[in-house]
């Protein structure tokens, strides 16, 4: 039901109060500091500040911020040293050993004792990859693990993990968060209250969090990075998060210069930043930059193949809404263009095994003929689906339900919380879910794992529950595969055989979109939209 004039009217006063109270809190002092503090908001909210169980991409940004790994990667996503300074790898691939700098702190704590904090040693690192793997902590991240036997501490500065198997994607594991090193003695102190209390060696360190309200941090002066000149890393003095729901309340902050940082798009105000081919708006050129690049994010529609649904079982029916909706049209009407259709598979474009040539297009007289034959065969002569989102993907869910009203398939539109959302789709509470999958690191097998049978959810990330032993042969075939080039072609293989059955509806292979007040520099962009404001300024 669309809101009435007097509704808007009060929803605006309301965020205009809450945001008058954020932002006059301010005094005098923090005004002149304006230009060393990064503000942006995160409407989807944040869970956790442990990083080993930061499972979003909006957790992750914040554990960016806070923590360090062996590992990191640049803008390119090439993989860096971080705390490991230098590494080598066993001939046959098993044995990964670890040089790490010995200048790398933890962040100031009274349990540290006088110092008030201690260099990181390898057996650092044998402890967070212990309790990341801990069946009572039952962290998230612990299946980045999964192919590992044993690690153990050589000396101070050597550390050592050994495989099972060869497994080539494995070094790009170790760059994500939920590898970071912690602090044992904090850890154990905290217990659960960790993730509001976090320790790390990040370039910034934990200050404040009101949760739902504001989050601060600030720099972290013994910061072991440098740029390119030599200069200490960060060149900020603090960050600052509010919690506004609502990208048009995150929009209208932005365009009234309360925040310096807005992240992708949004059919609240598009129109209002962007023409139609996805330029910036004249009006904007003198306070707003605009930088885009690919993002190795599939958008999609997936179905719980458990579901007591005929139609959700029925791959007619999932073949009917895949044909039945032209994907071109849709980005270039609700995304301005930004973005490229989903014609393919689930693999996104940039990684090796993308194939254009196992998706769907556009083809309505075939998406009809398969809702006829599925109502002749079922006796259903009103099929109909309930499609769960949430409020900022209601244009593309709405989109598709008309185009495929033609088809004589009615789609039902629930929007639900992002939180309520994540948890009935990992239990099997909804039949047809709106989702994404962002790449973790640079290889297809990340997204070919959600169809793997033994990551059923909500153990696993394969919230379809689909099974086929021919899938999961090939999936265990491709870690004994080193040659990329070899490896390509099962990962093609393997997303054809989840396309064939119409396990779910590819919308678009997305493009990271970030947009900044004209003072600040540095931010940069990346594939995978991971924050990093090491090197971030403001004039």
């Amino acid at each position: 039901m669309k809101k009435t004039i007097k509704t808007q009217i009060i929803n605006y006063l309301s965020v205009s109060c809450i945001m008058f109270f954020l932002f006059s809190c301010h005094n005098d002092a923090s005004k002149k500091n304006d230009h060393l503090v990064f503000r942006y908001n995160e409407y989807a909210n944040i869970n956790t500040l442990d990083p080993a169980f930061s499972r979003t991409l909006q957790d992750n940004s914040v554990s960016n911020q806070l923590y360090n790994g062996l590992l990191q990667l640049d803008n390119n996503l090439n993989l860096l040293p971080s705390i490991a300074k230098s590494w080598n790898v066993s001939q046959d691939g098993l044995i990964y050993t670890f040089n790490l700098r010995n200048d790398v702190y933890f962040h100031k704590h009274e349990l540290f004792g006088k110092d008030s904090t201690r260099t990181v040693v390898a057996k650092d690192f044998t402890y967070s990859l212990n309790r990341l793997r801990d069946e009572k902590i039952a962290a998230p991240g612990s299946w980045v693990l999964n192919k590992v036997d044993d690690f153990k501490a050589i000396n101070d500065t050597i550390f050592q993990i050994n495989l099972k198997q060869p497994f080539p994607a494995f070094i790009g594991l170790l760059a994500m968060k939920y590898c970071s090193v912690l602090p044992q003695e904090i850890v154990e102190h905290y217990g659960t209250d960790f993730r509001a209390n976090p320790i790390g060696t990040g370039p910034f360190k934990f200050k404040r969090w009101e949760e739902n309200i504001k989050l601060v941090f600030r720099k972290n002066e013994n910061y072991f990075e440098t740029d390119s000149v030599g200069n200490k890393l960060p060149y900020l003095e603090a960050v600052a998060l509010t919690f506004l729901p609502d990208k048009q309340s995150e929009f209208l902050q932005f365009a009234q210069g309360n925040i310096d940082y807005l992240s992708g798009l949004d059919a609240s105000y598009k129109d209002e930043l962007l023409t139609a081919d996805g330029k910036l708006r004249a009006k904007y050129n003198q306070s707003v930059d605009m930088i885009r690049g690919p993002y190795l994010n599939s958008e999609y529609l997936g179905f719980y193949l458990d579901s007591k649904s005929p139609e959700i079982q029925s791959e007619l029916i999932r073949k009917a809404i895949n044909y039945g909706f032209d994907r071109k049209k849709m980005m270039l009407y609700l995304r301005n263009g930004i973005g490229n259709p989903a014609n393919g598979g689930f693999i996104p474009k940039g990684l090796p095994g993308h194939d254009t040539s196992i998706g769907f297009s556009y083809k309505p007289q075939l998406a009809k003929q398969l809702v006829e034959q599925f109502k002749a065969e079922s006796g259903i002569s009103n099929p109909e689906i309930t499609l769960n989102t949430t409020s900022n993907y209601l244009s593309f869910c709405e989109f598709i339900q008309r185009e495929l009203e033609k088809t004589g398939l009615q789609i039902n539109v629930d929007v639900l919380p992002e939180a309520t959302l994540r948890s009935a789709r990992s239990n099997g509470k909804v039949d047809m879910f709106r989702s994404s999958w962002i790449a973790d690191y640079l290889d297809a097998e990340n997204y070919l794992s959600i169809f793997y049978s033994k990551n059923f959810a909500p153990g696993g990330s394969n919230y379809f529950h689909y099974k086929n032993d021919m899938f999961d042969s090939l999936y265990n075939k491709a870690f004994t595969i080193t040659d990329i080039e070899k490896r390509k072609h099962l990962y093609t293989k393997m997303d054809s055989l989840a396309m064939d059955k119409a396990l779910m509806v590819p919308l678009f292979y997305d493009e990271v979109v970030r947009f900044t007040r004209k003072n600040v520099k540095g931010l940069g962009i990346n594939p995978i939209n991971m924050l990093d404001l090491r090197y971030v300024s403001k004039d």
